[in-house]
């Protein structure tokens, strides 16, 4: 990184960071608050996947994956976004200082998008702390951290905190959208002025508005819900309830909700949806956009729930009954889990 982007970075972290303990007793002296940096990016880890040969996300995400991972305890807990480790069937945590070390996938989380591994030996890193109120608001600055220290370090400001419905079954109730893009957003850090983690870099988005402004940046999945299910994605390797899982990728296309995929196999698959069919009711109610359509659905019960669903196809409308799972169910997972 060249010197005056590097210097760039340490001022703009330590004004960020006036309020953490380990930056503000240093941030007078450029090499003394290069270095307290360098300790509090420790923790964001390098970390490569290798997946299933049969697993079913391997042909839209692939057999190999790498992004970043986020130290959270002294064991070697590291969190990151599901879609680097789900199926995975190896592992390895690179630190910043170069240092390899195996690991293991023990948890995802189809639901918020976490996924956990589990170093085989201590990282000698420095965790990073959750957030558990993630108060962060529209305007406020932030940083983001990809592995690699204080040379994959970047300003930001979050531009909204806003409801995020994705056409894979997912919904965040407030996702994080930051402006502007992180180019190694995947498992990226968001770290408050407390130095404290917000959330994990998910997406890159042409639009992180919302509002049709074409403003580019991305999306982090906020660590605040982690919390509740933490304890149960380390013990089983998932939450202990899950919601029901159809097996449907669906778009909204002018007001309408249409199936742009269907999973083979699964419970939508096995019930007679197809693809280009339009959604017209879950149990008798009318949804009014996706998100809409995914409450209305989960509303139902948890996984096992028998979901009705009409739908209009080739042009007529159907009544389906489709027998849901759990998500994970479906996947090549690890034993552990």
């Amino acid at each position: 990184m060249h010197l005056q982007r590097r210097l760039t970075a340490i001022s703009c972290a330590c004004r960020l960071l006036a309020g953490a303990t380990l930056i503000s007793t240093f941030c007078s002296a450029p090499a003394r608050a290069e270095l307290a940096l360098d300790q509090l990016l420790s923790g964001v880890v390098h970390i490569k996947v290798h997946i299933a040969p049969d697993g079913r996300t391997a042909e839209t995400l692939g057999h190999e994956r790498e992004g970043s991972g986020i130290v959270i305890d002294d064991n070697g807990l590291v969190l990151t976004i599901g879609y680097l480790m789900v199926e995975a069937v190896s592992a390895e945590v690179v630190t910043n200082d170069g240092r390899t070390v195996g690991a293991q996938a023990i948890g995802y989380d189809n639901e918020s998008g976490f996924g956990l591994l589990q170093a085989t030996s201590p990282l000698k890193v420095r965790p990073l702390q959750m957030d558990a109120a993630s108060a962060v608001k529209a305007g406020d600055p932030v940083l983001v951290a990809s592995w690699g220290g204080i040379s994959a370090l970047s300003g930001v400001h979050v531009v909204a905190r806003r409801e995020f419905a994705a056409s894979w079954e997912y919904l965040l109730d407030e996702a994080i959208f930051t402006a502007p893009p992180h180019p190694a957003w995947s498992g990226a850090a968001l770290i408050g002025h407390d130095g404290k983690l917000l959330g994990v870099g998910s997406l890159a988005l042409s639009d992180v508005s919302g509002k049709g402004e074409g403003q580019n940046g991305n999306m982090f999945v906020p660590v605040a819900p982690l919390m509740p299910i933490l304890a149960d994605l380390i013990s089983s390797g998932r939450r202990a309830v899950s919601r029901p899982w159809l097996g449907l990728n669906t778009d909204e296309i002018e007001g309408r909700l249409v199936v742009a995929r269907v999973t083979p196999g699964a419970p939508a698959d096995k019930a007679g949806v197809k693809k280009g069919d339009i959604i017209l009711g879950v149990n008798g109610e009318t949804p009014k956009n996706l998100s809409d359509f995914y409450r209305k659905v989960w509303a139902l019960g948890p996984a096992g729930t028998v979901v009705p669903l009409e739908v209009l196809q080739n042009p007529q409308r159907r009544g389906l009954l489709i027998h849901s799972i759990n998500r994970l169910d479906d996947l090549k997972l690890n034993s552990s889990f």
